[in-house]
């Protein structure tokens, strides 16, 4: 996915062909939909937007002679925090995603394809209308694409930086014009998606994926990484390293060889704290790190999510409670307001993470907050309210000393006094 970063011009069409570009599509266009799509299944490529579910599987569940048009969803709307790694495959080789999105498009029976991207990308909105613009006019998009009588338009479409239109369902209702605000499934958008019609949304990684799929096999793909994590990832190191950015690695390394041989190890103190894929993920101690690869399986062994593959290092001098208190800021405001438990559950826990840096909460506080995280996981119709339910209850009980320094020390409380 990255070997054209460090090439000069390498958003121009002309550059992307000199070094193999839309190469696959001779091939993919010798295959029928079906052996594309068998194609990814056997590569074992699973979503790159953090759900990590397969992406032939994926593909698989559109239903066939429905009457109705196909639609492919980007999902480029990258709001997770913590994680860049899609808007620089936009901004460096966008006819590289373009390339996947013709391949997903012709596997599922797609026209016509979206790339939702967030609103604040104004650059990589310009390369990508760039890229289909160059794309069109010589061939690889629109009618009868390199004369294989498969046709394919493919549009742009801005949003306004709503963390909740990065869940897929919330997108969709964005895509077609309404508030933000995710759908109860089922449906599953592969049967009843954008305009009721199907649809397959694929992260940005996902698709940029695809091409060296087609062109050298999904068995070549599936040697790469670890049995349940083939393939590569775009990993990113950002907070307390002396090297912060991105690196294309095949799955496995070790958490810990990442932070010391890319991020050149841990700025201004020892390592305190990992969140390994974007806030949402619950975190991870310095002791959880000793043995964690970066895949999908270690991961859920530890406890928490791959994600996004983008870590956030944290040092020994980092306030946990400072952290949180972010988080709960942010996940407050980002809350679409349509799930009661999301709603003010969010809301709730921003309040009491402002009580104890007040000074004024007691560990009751803190047991109340666990309590609010579990009434909030699993209650609602997307998973905003479990992305702040899960830091919570991690940084409460694996950091509970950095909030308990903030607490009311011997407090008692009025029924307590009177008894």
């Amino acid at each position: 996915m990255t070997k054209r970063f460090d090439v000069q011009d390498s958003h121009t069409l002309k550059v992307f062909l000199g070094t193999g570009g839309y190469a696959s599509l001779k091939k993919l266009f010798t295959l029928k939909p079906e052996q594309v799509v068998e194609e990814v299944k056997v590569s074992g490529l699973k979503g790159r937007g953090g759900g990590g579910f397969p992406a032939g599987m994926k593909w698989s569940f559109v239903p066939k002679n429905t009457g109705k048009p196909t639609y492919l969803v980007v999902n480029a709307d990258e709001g997770e925090p913590g994680t860049f790694s899609d808007r620089f495959l936009m901004l460096n080789d966008p006819h590289l995603l373009l390339e996947g999105i013709v391949c997903a498009s012709y596997a599922i029976d797609a026209h016509t394809a979206y790339i939702y991207v967030r609103g604040e990308f104004v650059e990589q909105i310009r390369r990508l209308n760039a890229a289909i613009d160059e794309a069109k006019k010589n061939g690889y998009l629109g009618k009868n694409i390199l004369g294989s009588g498969f046709d394919l338009e493919i549009y742009v479409h801005r949003g306004a930086g709503a963390y909740i239109c990065g869940e897929e369902t919330g997108l969709l209702e964005s895509l077609e014009g309404k508030p933000g605000k995710p759908r109860i499934k089922p449906p599953f958008p592969a049967i009843q998606g954008l305009f009721g019609c199907p649809t397959i949304i694929n992260n940005v990684k996902t698709l940029s994926s695809v091409p060296w799929i087609i062109e050298n096999g999904g068995k070549a793909y599936s040697a790469i990484g670890t049995q349940e994590s083939p393939g590569t990832h775009i990993f990113g190191l950002s907070g307390n390293v002396n090297q912060t950015g991105l690196w294309e690695l095949p799955f496995g390394l070790p958490m810990m060889d990442f932070i010391n041989n890319y991020g050149k190890g841990v700025k201004g103190g020892k390592l305190k704290a990992v969140i390994p894929g974007g806030s949402s993920c619950p975190i991870l101690t310095a002791k959880d790190c000793e043995d964690l690869t970066l895949t999908y399986e270690s991961m859920r062994s530890h406890g928490t999510m791959f994600g996004t593959g983008c870590a956030i290092i944290l040092n020994e001098h980092v306030d946990m409670v400072l952290v949180l208190k972010n988080l709960t800021r942010f996940y407050s405001h980002e809350s679409c307001g349509q799930c009661t438990p999301c709603r003010e559950g969010t809301a709730w826990e921003d309040r009491l993470m402002k009580k104890i840096i007040d000074g004024e909460a007691t560990t009751k506080d803190l047991d109340l907050m666990l309590e609010i995280a579990d009434n909030m996981e699993g209650k609602t119709i997307c998973l905003l309210s479990a992305a702040l339910a899960m830091p919570v209850r991690s940084y409460i009980k694996k950091f509970r000393e950095d909030f308990e320094k903030y607490l009311v020390k011997n407090t008692v409380t009025l029924p307590e006094a009177i008894s």
